[in-house]
This record gives C-alpha cells, structure tokens and sequence, in this order.
C-alpha cells in the first residue's frame, strides 16, 4: 500500500515581495531606459541601471536567507567569478592609466547579467512568487513586441514620423531611437518568445505558436537579418554540445536541415527574405577576402599599441578599444563621463577607421564586436574570466536546451557587434534563464514530494 506525499504549503519569508521586486525593479532600469529617454526624458537615464541593479542585487543577496546548499554553490561561484574580474579590471586600469569610471562602466556593462543571475538564483521563491514574476517579465516582454509592431504599422502609414535611419531601423519596440536598436530589438524578442512557447505550457498552442509568428513578424520588419543567423548558428552550436546523446542529436539534426533549406529556399524565393543575398559573396570572406580582413582587424591594431609585455594578459584598459564602453558610450555621452574623468584611447579611433566609409558598411561585418572588445581591453586574463562566468552559469543554471540555447545566442552574438554588451538584451535572456532554473528546479522538487512512498 502507498501514499502520496503532499507538497507542503511554503509561506514567503520576511522581505521576500520586496526582494522579488527588486529583481524586477533591477531589470526594468535596463529594458526601458531608451523608450523613456525617447519622450524626452535626459540621456542620463540611460546610466541609471549602472547604479540601480548591483545595489538592488547585492540587498537582495544580503537578505535572502532561505537558501539551500545548491544556491549557495551557485551564488558563492558567480560572486567568486565576478570578483576576479574586477581585480583584473582593476590591475588593467592601473597598468594603463584608465580613468576609476572606465573601470566601473567597463566592469558593470559585462558583469550585470551575472550580478543580476546571482540575485535570482539567490531567492528562494514559492510557486505563487514566482509565476507572479513571471507574468511580469513576460509582459515586459508582450508589450516590448506589441510596440515594435505598432511602429512599423505607424512608420508604413506615415502616423509615426522618422528623421534617423530607415523605416526598418526604426522598428525597435521598447529600444526606440537607439543606434541598432531594432537588433536588440527583435533579440530581445525572439528570446521572450522562445521562452513563452516552452514554458508557457498550459496556453493553447495556437497561441503560443501565434506569438511565434509575430517575433519572427518583428524580425522581418526590422530587417534584423543576423538575428535569424544568429540563432541558426546558435541551434547548431547546441546540436553539438548535445552530441553524445545520439538519439537526440539525430533528431536534432533532421530539424535543423530542413529549416536550414527552408530558410535558403525563401532567400531566392520571397521578397521579405531577399536582403540575405546581401551576405551570399563568397569572395569577401576567403583569407584575404574583405569581410575577413576588416572583422580580424582589431587583432592586428590592438597589439600593436601594446607598450608592455603586460598588455599581453591585462589589455589596453576598461574602455580603451572596441567594446560597448570604449567604442560607443564614452564618446557618445562625453558631456557625462568626460567631467568624471573618463580616459579615451587611440585604439579605439584605429579601429574606427578601418569601418568608417567602408563598403561593409552593415553590422554583421562590423570591426567592433565583443570579445574583441573584452580582449581588447582587459587581455586573455579578463577574457579568461567572463568566460568562467559563462561556463559556471552553462554548468549550474543552464537544465534544458532552451537555456542553453540562449546562452549560446549570447556567446555567438559576441562575434558579429557589441551585442553581447548590451543590458537590454543580455539581462533579458539571462532573466529568462534564471527563472527557467526556478520552473525546472520547482518541478523536480514537486515530483519528488508526490512520489509515493511505501507505508510499513
């Protein structure tokens, strides 16, 4: 004779609602600072997070004492990580004279994702807890996709003006008037809608197939071509990973040629998929081909402004050549970090114009991408260590393919722009990651309270 076990009925503890919507809080600083700055509100605005996510994240780290020793690992590990990284941050600024706000810019636009990981992975949410975040983040998410759709409606009628960019451009949701903004855009996207599709298991699949639909809708809009690529590759990359299980390889494999020659069909075949042609010219990526000189660039210019044997392993310094920071945000918001002593490098303008009046003039072929730039800056010791981070985060937190799947859009990502650097889009998946870890770890505890269990 058995009897089922009853899972017992968890009350939060003190604080909890308001560490859980410190998460929230920390991850909507991020998402939506480029939509508020476009109805007027000052640039600064976009600097915001910086301050707000690590104080939110590290109080709520502080105080979440419900933790069993699985978290701890997990946790102890990203902060252990994150720690080394600020010392080789650190050790780079000292090498190279960086100013003590290219440190801390540098440092928080590469480490956020983790710091906010940590913070998620740190509380111990009850089912109730965490399906109400998660109705939140996802309709950040639905409301993200619901505008963009909204301004290529406005943008074709002409409701909806446009002085920056293409019509195309401008389809960027909650990332309104950013420069690349419809990439982030319909990336941000396709990884709510993934995660909608799987998750969201007691929708109707109409409607999770719906929601699909209309990201994939996003993406063709925003003619956002490298995020299809990208995904592709990052399929792929998980085939591979998973290639000792055969059975499940194989299956893999089969899906993956069938849309691979799908989407190769309706590149000749449909006019919306027809600006993919743009990339098919074998000759500009041979050895010496122009795609792969102007993409390996930076490998060639970087070194050569090394000035000690050190630079080798610390790099030129935070924000000193290619990255988010060094290539973008310092000298686009120079009234703002210039008078906090913000330190720029000649690195950076080198690189620069290689790209500047090239005929590669789109992203994809861009000499500024993301591992580029976090070597760049902070040599193979810093590059060393976010990938640590990367790998604890795979090993740890990573239970399905869909988390795995995002963390490799991510990775793949770093070589094509400065993607990778980019909190709206990266603290987006790494949400969606966290809260997949809850769903999957709540799941297995509740099987294990329901198991039946013999009675003497």
């Amino acid at each position: 004779m058995t009897q089922t076990r009853q899972l017992p009925q968890s009350t939060a503890p003190p604080g909890f609602i308001s560490g859980s919507s410190l998460i929230l809080l920390s991850f909507a600083a991020a998402f939506f600072p480029r939509i508020v700055q476009a109805v007027g509100i000052p640039a600064v605005i976009n600097f915001a997070h910086f301050i707000v996510l690590p104080a939110a994240c590290s109080l709520v780290i502080l105080t979440s004492r419900r933790q069993d020793r699985r978290q701890m690992i997990i946790v102890k590990s990203i902060l252990l990580g994150l720690l080394v990284l600020f010392a080789i941050a650190t050790a780079s600024a000292l090498l190279n004279n960086a100013g003590l706000i290219n440190v801390f810019l540098g440092l928080m636009i590469i480490s956020e994702p983790f710091i906010l990981l940590a913070a998620l992975v740190a509380i111990p949410f009850t089912p109730d807890a965490l399906t109400h975040l998660k109705k939140w983040v996802l309709g950040f998410g639905m409301g993200h996709l619901i505008l963009a759709l909204g301004q290529k409606v406005g943008l074709a009628t002409g409701l909806l003006p446009h002085e920056r960019m293409t019509i195309e451009d401008n389809v960027q949701g909650v990332f309104y008037l950013s420069s690349g903004g419809h990439v982030v855009g319909a990336s941000a996207s396709l990884a709510f809608g993934l995660y909608y599709y799987f998750s969201a298991r007691a929708v109707p699949l109409w409607i999770r197939c719906s929601v699909l639909f209309a990201v994939i809708a996003q993406i063709l809009f925003a003619d956002a071509k490298q995020v299809i690529l990208v995904a592709l590759v990052s399929w792929v990359l998980l085939i591979l990973s998973k290639i000792t299980d055969l059975k499940v390889a194989f299956q893999y494999i089969i899906a993956a040629v069938l849309v691979g020659y799908a989407f190769y069909w309706c590149i000749y075949n449909v006019e919306v998929f027809s600006p993919y042609q743009t990339w098919i010219r074998p000759h500009i990526y041979g050895p010496d081909g122009d795609a792969t000189l102007l993409k390996t660039g930076p490998l060639r210019i970087i070194p050569s402004f090394y000035t000690s044997v050190l630079n080798w392993p610390l790099g030129l310094g935070p924000g000193h050549t290619i990255g988010r920071i060094g290539g973008w945000m310092i000298k686009d918001y120079w009234s703002i970090v210039g008078p906090l002593g913000a330190t720029i490098h000649p690195a950076s303008e080198a690189v620069w114009e290689t790209w500047q009046g090239h005929y590669l003039d789109s992203s994809f072929f861009a000499p500024l991408w993301g591992w580029a730039g976090i070597w760049g800056d902070l040599g193979f010791l810093g590059l060393a260590s976010y990938i640590s981070l990367w790998f604890i985060t795979w090993t740890h937190v990573c239970k399905d393919d869909l988390s795995r799947f995002l963390v490799f859009n991510i990775l793949v990502n770093g070589f094509i722009f400065t993607l990778m650097e980019e909190p709206g889009f990266t603290l987006t998946s790494i949400m969606l990651i966290g809260l997949r870890w809850h769903e999957l770890r709540s799941e297995e505890h509740t099987s294990e309270l329901q198991s039946p269990v013999p009675i003497s």
